[in-house]
């Protein structure tokens, strides 16, 4: 970390000595500038050669951005996503020109043409210290005014496009900067420093962390880990992290592994690791793959830490599921019930049906199979499975292992999956070969245990459209 400190005072010598480059009435200008003025500035800064005053110009564009209310920034973006297009017309001469000659070189000057302008301005805005971690910011603004435009009754087709290519630059050089070869793996315990174990609490996003107290049973314990992957530009900012219960065997409920009181495990006594909590902690860094990296580091080290882990699974949650189902019990030709489940499955309308024990197991009997459909059947309309936790773990190769009914009878448990958990299993010798059948296929491993709940004689499975498919 003393190298990254070094540069970032190297950085900030260069800002400081590049502001006395820059005219002080361009200082005032920018520390006063409203959007448009801001906007200005921008083109200002990817016209400039000198590298000093560039530095320093670009962390004025920053403050002052920062400095906007929520309305002023998506008035900036609508203008830079708007007017940092690329040049048409040298985007016309050079496919003119490479067709007269398509050489490797010309491709180099069309590839060079077709780049929007605004893929430099983010370069640009880089250089300036903490760059980095304000442009994620941005991003996430810039999230807000997309699903704003996509609101708004009226709005122009083509700033929405506009806006869409300006997200996809921020993406794609963020996929470079963010490269799994920058990334570092750290062991987040007790000794971690207070204001990362502060943000740990606060980008939990899958079982909510209750202060502290509870913060130290996840990660202090022998038999309990966390880790997360950091970035040299976002030192302090955890990327995505991740929770590990070491165990006895295949969890299959999270309320024992979160409870208050439980005899902790030795950690050489254990053979099952269970990642039972994987958060993403940074918006605006949407679409860049961290979560299959961090899960594969994870085992190859906990399965050199302690040679008695044999098994990998996770705990996972089932986002998507209770939509489905209801959607399913409301159609007129239901793609992964029977008719007989369907009208079991009424009784979860009943506030006791949990509490009843001949209730309870109707509804097992018949939501099972029902979750066998949505995860073995039901498809967006890429081909892939509806629920988002089920495309990341079965992309990285894992296997749908198990089902577990009433796995979280949390409030958001109940409300997003009428309780429903799975578990994951990664075996080491079989990730590859799953990894390569779902991407080339489709096809999602399970167990047998799993295949079998699947009824028989449903129709033909068809694709399904859902908001967050």
């Amino acid at each position: 970390m003393a190298a990254i400190s070094f540069f970032g005072d190297l950085l900030q010598t260069i800002s400081d000595r590049g502001r006395d480059l820059i005219s002080f009435g361009r200082g005032d200008i920018a520390a006063k500038a409203n959007a448009p003025e801001l906007v200005k500035l921008c083109e200002d800064l990817i016209s400039r050669r000198g590298e000093a005053s560039g530095v320093a110009l670009a962390r004025l564009i920053l403050d002052r951005y920062a400095s906007f209310p929520r309305p002023e920034r998506h008035a900036f973006l609508r203008l830079i996503a708007q007017e940092f297009d690329a040049d048409h017309r040298a985007v016309d001469a050079a496919i003119a020109a490479y067709r007269a000659d398509p050489t490797r070189a010309r491709l180099g000057h069309l590839h060079e043409a077709a780049e929007p302008r605004s893929q430099e301005l983010i370069r640009r805005l880089n250089l300036a210290r903490d760059g980095t971690l304000a442009l994620v910011r941005m991003r996430e603004d810039l999230m807000d005014l997309r699903a704003a435009l996509r609101g708004e009754e009226g709005a122009e087709p083509d700033l929405i496009d506009a806006a869409d290519s300006l997200d996809c630059d921020f993406e794609h050089l963020f996929a470079s900067w963010f490269n799994r070869g920058f990334l570092v793996l750290r062991h987040i315990d007790w000794t971690t420093p207070a204001h990362i174990l502060e943000k740990i609490i606060r980008y939990e996003a899958v079982h909510e962390i209750q202060g502290w107290d509870d913060l130290r049973r996840r990660i202090e314990p022998p038999d309990r880990r966390c880790f997360a992957f950091f970035h040299p530009a976002l030192v302090d900012e955890p990327l995505i992290f991740v929770e590990v219960a070491l165990t006895g065997g295949i969890a299959a409920a999270i309320a024992p592994i979160l409870a208050n009181e439980r005899d902790p495990l030795p950690a050489r006594a254990a053979t099952t690791a269970v990642f039972y909590s994987i958060s993403n902690c940074q918006r605006g860094l949407a679409g860049v793959t961290f979560g299959n990296f961090l899960i594969k580091q994870v085992v190859e080290d906990l399965a050199r830490e302690i040679p008695s882990l044999k098994t990998f699974v996770t705990l996972s949650p089932v986002p998507g599921f209770a939509r489905w189902l209801d959607r399913e019990r409301r159609a007129d030709a239901p793609q992964g019930l029977s008719k007989e489940d369907v009208e079991t499955l009424r009784l979860l309308e009943q506030a006791d049906w949990q509490g009843d024990k001949a209730k309870c197991e109707a509804v097992r009997k018949a939501m099972l199979p029902g979750a066998a459909a949505y995860f073995l059947r039901a498809k967006n309309d890429r081909g892939r499975p509806l629920d988002p936790v089920a495309r990341f773990h079965l992309g990285n190769g894992a296997r749908l292992e198990r089902l577990n009914f009433l796995g979280d009878t949390s409030p958001k448990g109940m409300k997003q999956s009428h309780g429903l958990m799975v578990n994951y299993l990664y075996d080491l010798s079989a990730i590859e070969k799953n990894h390569e059948t779902y991407a080339n296929l489709g096809t999602v491993a399970a167990s047998g245990t799993v295949s079998r709940e699947l009824r028989a004689n449903l129709p033909p499975p068809r694709a399904v459209a859902l908001a967050d498919a």
